[in-house]
């Protein structure tokens, strides 16, 4: 699937100078709760960014789809969208209104919804017999700020809840502890294992 590339001005404006992490969320809920917090305490919430991670797409199948419930939601669909446009046309035409051209106009699309909505299915070889409704989720929301701020917006989530404020710092000093150990595991074997030296040939 291909992508689009980010607007320069839509990437300045969900970009941050050094952001820092203020808290880690479970919903969105308490990331929305903990920016409003903020907010109703003077906090420059415009330097403030909420970042869904670990995305993942949820895809709940609805039911079955036939050949008939699909040319009977053609139908319907054709019907709505001549009922339309025969109105406009209808109520804009010399003569007056005229209910039987509205009628007209509502048969002959549903008979092309229908029409349509067959050749839709048969190019389709049966390959997607169900109907489902998709949305796109994240497991964890990180709210995150300018690093100029940092100090203040933890201190106002500290009175917030103060459970959930120790908790971030226990959070935070394990990644910092896993990162200074990947750093030194680093500077201890900077190119990795090393590379096995081929055996020389047997002299003859």
């Amino acid at each position: 699937m291909s992508t689009q590339p980010m607007r320069p001005g839509l990437r300045a404006t969900l970009s941050l100078e050094y952001p820092m992490s203020l808290g880690l969320y479970d919903s969105y809920e308490e990331a929305q709760g903990a920016v409003d917090y903020l907010s109703d305490h003077d906090f420059p919430v415009e330097d403030v960014l909420i970042v869904g991670t670990d995305l993942k797409q949820l895809e709940r199948v609805t039911g079955r789809l036939t050949r008939g419930r699909v040319i009977g939601a053609g139908a319907l669909s054709g019907a709505w969208l001549g009922l339309f446009v025969g109105t406009i046309f209808a109520l804009f035409d010399p003569s007056g209104f005229n209910i039987l051209n509205v009628v007209g106009t509502v048969v002959f699309g549903a008979v092309f919804g229908m029409i349509w909505a067959a050749v839709g299915y048969r190019l389709t070889r049966g390959q997607r017999d169900f109907t489902s409704v998709s949305q796109v989720v994240a497991a964890k929301y990180e709210v995150l700020c300018e690093h100029k701020h940092v100090q203040r917006g933890r201190e106002l989530l500290v009175r917030m809840d103060p459970m959930r404020a120790a908790q971030e710092e226990v959070r935070r000093a394990r990644e910092a502890e896993q990162a200074r150990a990947a750093q030194v595991s680093q500077q201890h074997d900077p190119q990795g294992p090393p590379a096995q030296q081929p055996l020389p040939p047997p002299s003859a």
